[in-house]
């Protein structure tokens, strides 16, 4: 089995995810649920700024197609695809949470399909 990639999450972001998670498709849910499960905790101050948090514009290479693409992770009413704002509940925005630059996941998609990717750039707001 792979290792999955360590993960690290302001306390703040896992209480706003954790109690949004009833309202994403059960897939995304379960996954996103297994991640949150994984990661470390720590306080919003201590998030490291090479983490992908909430709100942050995250920056990453699609290692199939290498494409790369750049997206502001957001809560679902603040999704906005047209301008680059994707909902933590999306499948990108699900695996991204908690990466750091460098890092790579692979993420199964609805259509049986696994997308490899990994994080090139974390800006914050």
């Amino acid at each position: 089995m792979e290792k999955l990639p360590s993960l690290v999450i302001s306390r703040e972001d896992y209480e706003k995810i954790s109690a949004i998670l009833s309202f994403a498709k059960i897939e995304v849910a379960e996954l996103l649920e297994e991640e949150l499960g994984r990661a470390e905790l720590v306080a919003a101050d201590q998030l490291a700024t090479d983490v992908v948090a909430m709100n942050s514009t995250v920056t990453f290479t699609d290692l199939d197609s290498g494409k790369e693409q750049s997206v502001t992770l957001t809560y679902p009413n603040d999704a906005n695809l047209e301008m680059g704002k994707v909902s933590i509940l999306a499948p990108v925005g699900a695996a991204l949470i908690g990466l750091r630059v460098g890092q790579t996941i692979n993420w199964p998609l609805a259509d049986g399909k696994v997308k490899r990717i990994r994080v090139v750039s974390v800006a914050r707001a």
